[in-house]
């Protein structure tokens, strides 16, 4: 027994390093439930919790904990039992799901709270500088006018005083401007002093005419020329704008309102501001040039409206002027940045006098003028390829515009249906062979106004009743082109694929003002040849034939388009029941004698044709798949 005892192993040391080593196993099975469990609460607290399913095993917070007393003990060790005859039995350790892992977002820092705009760097000292200069500029406005009014001073002494001090403001201001913390309260003195002396100007040739008007505007020019290229070499739009702004609303109270001299004063700030804005981004600055010119031109032409004058040539040389000079320079800064929108903007602002002076001049006059701006319009857009689609738009609708007036005052009432459709029938073929989506809506307007001056031209009272038609070649040629328009909206609308949905609905009011323009045309053309009684029963016996012929067109067409079958039988079946209608509704009561019977031979007639031709299509149909 002895010898078997030293030569083997020693039962006890083996039976120590298994407990020992099922106490180490028990010890990390503890600490990686604790993490596990430590590692799910930190998942909560940053991500969504995991969707419980079933079968979820249970969470670490309710597995029953190891009892203490085990600590240190083997597994399967009971109280009483040797431990030489303990057995060790491995015990399942309860996994868990683990959270989604992700990276862990930090708690956003609260926003500093927001500074007061009246706290902020800069404001509070540039709102006093502009209002000093408003009030300053006032002061000298004062100085000019309101000191003549009570008589103080002699106009010299006044003209002197305003003088001097305007310049020695902008002494000041460019002092000022280089010191510590001056840019403001230098742009502030100099703006004033630059604005107060080209009202200086404006007063000395205006209000006492003391110089001679080109000369004031050449020295007017001169100052703001002088002013925007200061503002240029100080980088401040601001500066630039108060100079305008200051002259634009001081301006009228030296000239007694807005005159033509005020325009002309305006016009030479307008071309002497423009290379400030070079190569710059100032549109603040396009906005105050433009709206001063641009609002006296517009209350000059709305004052001449109201007397009646058709004889001011001077204002509609400065009308021409702000037009030419407001597109040509708005286009120029388009060319530099083609992004520009508010340029755009200041192309459309510049016609608006062109397009409202209308009723100001004679007729020659006004319709030279606008097609003068239509044809710039069509040649801008033409020509013009590197002009944003914006630009190009806008210039479109201005000529377009222009165009419509020029129709509208060179034509009577009969014709003008005449000259809309056939401008309609240009734009939409251009539309067509270029796939312009911008001419065919513009040439579909042109046709929706021209259909409406059509119908008041042409209503369908004058259709039914004898005595109100006109046998008018106006009225007759306005109907063709009708259904000659109502025939290529639809046809190149469908073409360039503009809609989708609503295309037989078109299709349809196409169609429908189409035989109403014919209808009228031919009706207008019997009137015309046979008198108001027999021309006009023939032009409907003419009128119910065609019904039934586009009637046949459509079915025949219908058969030989797979694409559009459903609708063109669903029309020419429609187009036919109606002139059944008329037929019986209308004609066998208008109608006597010899036409009665030709409307009646010949919509029979050209019924039997459809219907044996449509057997006979689908005969030559059946025949062809049976022997397939």
């Amino acid at each position: 027994m002895t010898s078997s005892q030293n030569s083997g192993l020693d039962p006890q040391l083996v039976a120590r390093l298994s407990s020992r080593f099922d106490s180490l196993g028990d010890h990390m099975r503890q600490v990686a439930v604790d993490l596990q469990t430590l590692q799910s609460q930190l998942g909560a607290a940053t991500a969504p919790a995991p969707t419980r399913q079933a079968s979820a095993p249970v969470h670490p917070a309710a597995a029953p904990p190891v009892p203490p007393q085990s600590y240190g003990q083997p597994f399967g060790h009971t109280v009483g039992r040797p431990q030489a005859q303990q057995m060790v039995r491995p015990q399942p350790v309860p996994t868990y799901p683990l959270p989604p892992r992700g990276p862990v977002v930090a708690p956003r820092p609260p926003a500093p709270p927001r500074e007061p705009w009246w706290q902020r760097d800069g404001v509070i000292s540039r709102l006093l500088a502009v209002a000093g200069a408003g009030v300053t500029l006032v002061g000298v406005v004062m100085l000019l006018v309101l000191a003549a009014q009570a008589g103080w001073f002699g106009p010299p002494l006044r003209v002197a005083a305003g003088a001097v001090f305007s310049l020695a403001l902008i002494g000041a201001g460019v002092r000022v401007f280089g010191r510590s913390g001056g840019r403001v309260g230098g742009i502030a003195l100099a703006a004033t002093g630059i604005a107060g002396l080209y009202l200086d100007i404006l007063a000395m040739s205006v209000l006492y005419g003391w110089l001679d008007p080109v000369l004031g505007l050449i020295t007017a020019f001169g100052i703001a020329a002088a002013g925007t290229a200061l503002a240029v070499q100080w980088k401040s739009q601001p500066m630039a704008v108060l100079i305008l702004a200051g002259v634009a609303v001081c301006g009228p109270v030296l000239t007694d309102g807005l005159t033509l001299a005020l325009i002309a004063f305006f016009i030479a700030t307008y071309v002497a501001s423009f290379p400030a804005q070079i190569g710059r981004n100032w549109q603040l600055l396009q906005v105050v040039r433009t709206v001063p010119l641009v609002g006296a031109v517009l209350a000059a032409v709305a004052a001449a409206d109201m007397n009646g004058s058709t004889d001011n040539y001077w204002l509609l040389l400065a009308i021409v002027l702000t037009a030419v000079l407001g597109i040509g320079m708005s286009l120029e800064l388009l060319r530099r940045n083609v992004s520009d929108v508010v340029a755009t903007v200041m192309i459309a602002l510049p016609s608006l006098p062109v397009l409202l002076s209308v009723d100001i001049f004679d007729r020659a006059a006004t319709v030279a003028l606008q097609l003068v701006l239509a044809a710039a319009a069509v040649a801008i857009v033409a020509v013009v390829s590197w002009l944003p689609a914006h630009a190009r738009i806008t210039v479109a609708v201005i000529g377009a515009l222009a165009t419509l007036q020029a129709a509208v005052e060179s034509t009577t009432l009969e014709i003008r249906p005449v000259v809309l459709f056939a401008l309609a029938l240009a734009l939409i073929a251009v539309a067509h062979s270029t796939r312009s989506t911008l001419a065919y809506s513009i040439g579909s307007g042109f046709g929706v106004i021209g259909t409406l001056m059509f119908v008041s031209v042409s209503p369908p009272q004058a259709l039914l009743d004898s005595d109100h038609a006109v046998g008018s070649v106006g009225i007759a040629l306005g109907g063709i082109l009708l259904a000659a328009t109502a025939f290529a909206f639809c046809y190149v609308l469908a073409e360039l694929k503009l809609v989708d949905d609503g295309l037989q609905t078109l299709a349809i009011v196409s169609g429908v003002l189409a035989l109403y323009g014919l209808t009228a045309a031919t009706v207008t053309l019997g009137i015309g040849i046979g008198g108001e009684t027999t021309g006009f029963t023939a032009g409907h016996t003419a009128a119910t034939i065609e019904w039934m012929i586009a009637a046949f067109a459509l079915l025949a067409f219908g058969l030989r388009s797979a694409t559009h079958a459903h609708l063109a039988l669903l029309a020419g079946l429609s187009l036919t029941a109606a002139a059944i209608a008329k037929l019986f509704l209308f004609d066998l009561v208008a109608l006597d004698g010899l036409f009665r019977v030709i409307a009646f031979i010949a919509v029979g007639l050209l019924l039997l044709i459809a219907g044996t031709r449509y057997a006979k299509v689908f005969a030559d149909r059946e025949s062809a798949a049976v022997s397939s």
